[in-house]
């Protein structure tokens, strides 16, 4: 019995230990990328394992630049969009969040969500978009390490580069080529407000699709755009 209980103990002591390896891994990797650019997400490596089912040679569409070479449209757009308290939060929206909760209580399943930008990079960087207990828990641990590592204007300074915007289309620069022929520091406001609601459904909008919902969002977030505060 003495012997049994010992090694549960020395089990859980293991357990702990990894755990804690775990979070210091994505710790360094955090601080690292405080002024070292991230060559890749678990995201993009993700898709391009699944592209490569198909054309073994297959390629992302990714190119870096810095945050001063992406048009200040877009950054209004993506903030006004996807997460309008980002300057004020710490990483969490808990207004948003008791909301998404209530809605999903109602429905009886998941079906609206409230991840902030900083949630949002938290998972395209280190993790899968399968929706598990363990997954959200882990993204919440991460999403507190990049809120105290970095600046806000550094987060979206990454998640700009490394968002998707089309099938194998990753970062800003890559999504204005793809979508609009144009450098990110060119982007117009529209062109700005169409690439914000791309993103939920990126992979649904291929260069030159429109439709109904594409124009009704795109002019509802225009209309957000000056309001929204980006670092």
């Amino acid at each position: 019995m003495r012997l049994l209980l010992r090694w549960t103990w020395y089990s859980i002591l293991l357990v702990l230990i990894a755990l804690v390896s775990v979070q210091f891994w994505f710790l360094a990797h955090i601080w690292y990328w405080a002024d070292h650019n991230p060559e890749s997400t678990a995201f993009m490596r993700e898709r391009l394992e699944i592209l490569r089912e198909d054309e073994p040679g297959a390629r992302l569409s990714f190119r870096w630049v810095p945050y001063n070479r992406i048009s200040t449209h877009l950054k209004h757009a993506v903030v006004a969009s996807e997460d309008d308290k980002f300057m004020d939060h710490t990483g969490f929206d808990w207004e948003a969040i008791q909301k998404a909760y209530e809605k999903n209580l109602r429905e009886g399943e998941i079906v609206s969500g409230a991840s902030t930008i900083p949630q949002q990079l938290a998972k395209n960087l280190f993790l899968s978009g399968r929706r598990t207990w363990w997954r959200k828990a882990q993204e919440a641990v991460i999403t507190a390490m990049l809120e105290t590592v970095l600046t806000k204007r550094r987060i979206l300074e990454i998640y700009l580069n490394v968002i998707e915007w089309g099938d194998g289309v990753y970062g800003a620069e890559a999504a204005a080529r793809y979508h609009f022929g144009v450098a990110a520091a060119g982007l117009t406001p529209e062109q700005a407000a169409r690439l914000a609601v791309m993103l939920p459904s990126p992979r649904s909008y291929p260069p030159g699709r429109d439709t109904v919902y594409l124009q009704q969002r795109t002019a509802k977030i225009l209309g957000r755009m000056n309001y929204a505060r980006v670092p």
